[in-house]
């Protein structure tokens, strides 16, 4: 291929002919091949969430009913969810912005009884002494005890405690995705589905089934 090629003929010139060669930001390279993304129909994504159980589930279900990317749903905080409103503030996205998406109304009653679910976990963090959820720092300077607030607590948080590399802090963090994604695929493998589904692949679905 010409990227090959050209590797070669940089090599030959540095390591055998010894001569360094400048100014590559010049130099035309081939473009790199952009793979589409899987999408599912709506008949396979409902096969999908079917075959899924439990929180991942739900996970699920907020990824594609709100178009999020996974690291979007997963640092969701109980606050975000704006059942009145009918929306899901998305805090800190792509860029670094805040916006907002729909709330779609068959997901209020199961995030209604996940949240309060996760009410138990959070008060027995409390009452246990277990320090609040990683907050950003210029907030938890100026509110010191913010981190432990309710509606900063994660909506999908991990069942276990974890050592928080910002702080060393022992506290809650946020479900990890990896084991979203191996629940995603292995739930693809269960509903027949031939097509490679990674934890994008709803959110790319959910933009196409808008169309």
């Amino acid at each position: 291929t010409q990227n090959q090629a050209f590797s070669a003929l940089l090599f030959a010139y540095r390591h055998i002919l010894n001569t360094d060669i400048e100014d590559l930001n010049t130099t035309v390279r081939a473009p790199r091949r952009r793979s589409l993304p899987s999408v599912l129909s709506k008949s396979e994504v409902m096969s999908l969430l079917n075959t899924m159980k439990g929180t991942y589930k739900l996970i699920a279900q907020v990824s594609y009913g709100c178009g999020l990317r996974i690291s979007e749903t997963l640092n969701l905080r109980v606050k975000d969810i704006e059942f009145d409103r009918g929306i899901v503030m998305i805090r800190n996205s792509k860029g670094g912005k805040d916006r907002q998406t729909v709330l779609p109304d068959t997901l209020c009653d199961p995030l209604r009884e996940h949240i309060k679910q996760i009410r138990a976990v959070h008060d027995q963090d409390r009452a246990n002494g277990t320090p609040g959820v990683y907050v950003p720092n210029a907030l938890e300077r100026k509110y010191p005890n913010i981190a432990n607030e309710w509606g900063w607590f994660w909506v999908f948080p991990s069942h276990k405690l974890s050592t928080d590399p910002r702080t060393g802090i022992v506290r809650r963090h946020f479900k990890y995705p990896s084991g979203y994604q191996r629940s995603i695929k292995l739930a693809a493998q269960g509903a027949g589905i031939t097509k490679r589904v990674t934890s994008h692949t709803l959110r790319h679905s959910f933009a196409t089934h808008l169309l």
